[in-house]
């Protein structure tokens, strides 16, 4: 697979802070991109406070990630994003002439005074088409900004990765192989965990222990199916050495 810089996400929303109404884009870019052999490296959830998405925006632009951003580009006074994403940028806030007309078509006289609001975006984003309401969201280099609805937001975000990032969707998904591992202390494994490391270039590990029975060990292989079965290989053959229990836990193809 042609290198790919990995995702991150914004996820914008006092109300998702508040607790008032629950995150369900985390979940699904999880999925969607599990699908697609990628991770999802970074998420922050931020308020509808324009200092600190502009704050936010100043880190995020500093990442190599592609960076999808959901919520606050609405027209509503809690509705910060746009505004933020222009200061982060040091960009005036203009009318996009295709979103004025794409909003105008779509609500004809009621596009006026409020929804209009919508168009006006950064200087020289980049449109993303919403199959919904045709009220489009926008992109600033490798940041993408949708709305905070879920369906409208998913396919937008899908749209974009197929447009813009053809190269990150190709290839095999990766696979991970997950076992438990009894009576074993955390810090027991980490020479292990480290030698693995270094001779599979590409393998990632997860480490877990078990909440209730904290020498129980949750260990997790990810990576190509190849790299996954050499390193398991010298897993099981380490474990078997050491006289350690283990059992496998049901595998995911991500």
């Amino acid at each position: 697979m042609t290198d790919c810089p990995g995702f991150g996400l914004l996820l914008i929303g006092d109300e998702l802070l508040r607790g008032t109404r629950q995150d369900a884009h985390l979940p699904h870019m999880i999925e969607l991109m599990r699908r697609h052999g990628q991770d999802i490296r970074w998420a922050h959830m931020v308020g509808d406070d324009r200092a600190e998405i502009v704050r936010t925006l100043d880190w995020s632009r500093r990442q190599p990630e592609i960076v999808f951003s959901f919520g606050g580009i609405g027209a509503t006074p809690d509705d910060q994003t746009r505004q933020a994403a222009a200061e982060a940028w040091g960009l005036p806030l203009e009318p996009h002439p295709e979103a004025v007309a794409l909003i105008e078509r779509q609500f004809g006289e009621a596009a006026r005074p409020q929804r209009i609001r919508m168009a006006e975006l950064p200087a020289g984003a980049r449109l993303i088409p919403n199959p919904v309401n045709n009220v489009p969201g926008f992109s600033l280099d490798r940041h993408h900004f949708l709305p905070g609805f879920p369906d409208m937001a998913w396919p937008m975000a899908e749209w974009v990765l197929k447009e813009e990032y053809p190269h990150c969707l190709e290839g095999l998904p990766d696979t991970e192989w997950r076992i438990l591992i009894e009576d074993t202390p955390e810090s027991d494994l980490i020479p292990l965990m480290e030698s693995l490391l270094e001779r599979h270039p590409g393998l990632r590990i997860s480490c877990l222990p078990d909440t209730r029975h904290r020498r129980r060990i949750d260990l997790g292989l990810k990576g190509d199916a190849v790299t996954v079965g050499a390193a398991g290989g010298e897993l099981v053959r380490w474990l078997t050495e050491q006289g350690k229990a283990w059992r496998p836990v049901e595998a995911d193809t991500l």
